[in-house]
């Protein structure tokens, strides 16, 4: 098949910043060309105009319509008419949009299909993160999900979550994100570190950064050697208004706490599996995911994990067989989790090899690719 991706972001050198949605495309993609698939990549929202290769990959960048006020409107036109060219001259069969503000809300391709995969739209993330939503991006995605000829979401929570907020009933077919197990293998040439607790992802709010702290002080307070690694970008903070999460963080630890702990910022991706190789136990106490790429790439890694028990986790981890899932704000009972992954080899290389087989039997990228082009195959037929 030849599949189009449509999407604001892409990790590669020349597409900017990438986040969730970038890397999960990007791991889908691969597999696909693995699998013997044309994989195209339409980047909107950049600086030029260009086509290029990466991995057998093409990647097309394309600039967005500068119109006061109407921008939004000749942009998803534009892409409109890229899509409509590219069907016709036969080189693509389907594309996919992620829901993200709904950028597919106003392109109606006159015989491409386009399919939208849940990944988290601003209104589930805002919802779950206790914000208000912008009315235009819930209207520009509610409307894209009802224009869309077929339906993907990562998980059944976020599907759930999704008709609710949006009052509709799709019946989407789950399709987990995935990773490629032979990038995250168990590096047995690297010691772990003992009594090394890793987060890596971005500090912010939703990804319960300002419970960290707090759960790290019940962990030092019967534990003074832990010592907590963080490893990602900081950002601003939508709710207080500082331009920095990290400066929110560390006036929420103990004096003590705070000595033993190491901010690295961000990383690049190569040095993030070493830090994952040397780590004893990876935690993350977010509220708002759809399912998280982190999360697997630690599994793959054989690294016991304590994360949130909200929605989506229980589709990722079995709490008490590959991890251990634990709310973010019962930040006692998650310290003692992580206190006795620390303390309890046995215990924690158990779970490690657990997840480490899930990834295998679940999310391995193989696996969703397969399963991405069994999906597409209906909807183009």
């Amino acid at each position: 098949m030849k599949i189009a991706f449509l999407t604001p972001e892409y990790p590669h050198s020349r597409t900017g910043n990438s986040g969730g949605i970038g890397t999960s495309i990007k791991n889908l993609a691969e597999s696909l060309v693995g699998l013997g698939h044309s994989v195209r990549i339409l980047v909107y929202g950049q600086k030029e105009e260009t086509l290029f290769e990466d991995s057998g990959i093409t990647i097309q960048l394309i600039k967005n319509v500068k119109i006061k006020g109407l921008s939004w409107y000749f942009t998803r036109k534009k892409l409109q008419h890229i899509i409509d060219d590219l069907y016709v001259s036969n080189e693509i069969d389907i594309v996919e949009a992620p829901d993200w503000t709904g950028i597919s809300s106003f392109i109606q391709p006159k015989k491409c299909p386009l399919v939208i995969r849940l990944n988290g739209s601003d209104t589930y993330f805002c919802h779950l993160d206790n914000r208000p939503v912008k009315w235009v991006n819930k209207f520009h995605e509610k409307r894209a999900l009802k224009k869309a000829k077929g339906h993907i979401s990562v998980s059944q929570f976020t599907a759930d979550m999704t008709n609710k907020l949006f009052g509709i009933q799709i019946p989407f077919t789950i399709i987990p994100n995935g990773i490629n197990p032979e990038k995250f293998r168990p590096d047995t040439t690297i010691q772990k570190e003992s009594n090394t607790i890793l987060y890596f992802g971005t500090l912010i709010r939703k990804k319960g950064l300002l419970e960290l702290p707090l759960i790290f002080n019940h962990v030092v307070a019967k534990n003074p050697e832990a010592r907590l690694v963080l490893v990602g970008r900081d950002t601003s903070d939508i709710s207080t208004g500082s331009s920095s999460t990290w400066q929110l963080m560390q006036p929420l630890f103990s004096k003590e706490a705070l000595e033993n702990v190491n901010y690295l910022g961000g990383v690049p991706y190569e040095e993030v599996r070493l830090h994952i190789a040397k780590s004893c136990v990876c935690v993350f106490p977010t509220f708002a995911e759809a399912l998280p790429v982190s999360w697997l790439e630690a599994m793959a890694m054989q690294k016991a994990i304590v994360a949130s028990n909200i929605g989506w986790g229980p589709e990722v981890i079995h709490s008490g067989k590959e991890g251990v899932l634990v709310h973010p704000k019962s930040h006692e009972t998650y310290a003692n989790a992580i206190l006795e992954l620390l303390e309890d080899e046995a215990l924690n290389a158990t779970f490690g090899h657990n997840a480490a087989q899930k990834i295998k039997d679940v999310f391995a990228n193989q696996l969703i690719a397969e399963q991405s082009v069994q999906f597409y195959k209906q909807i183009t037929k």
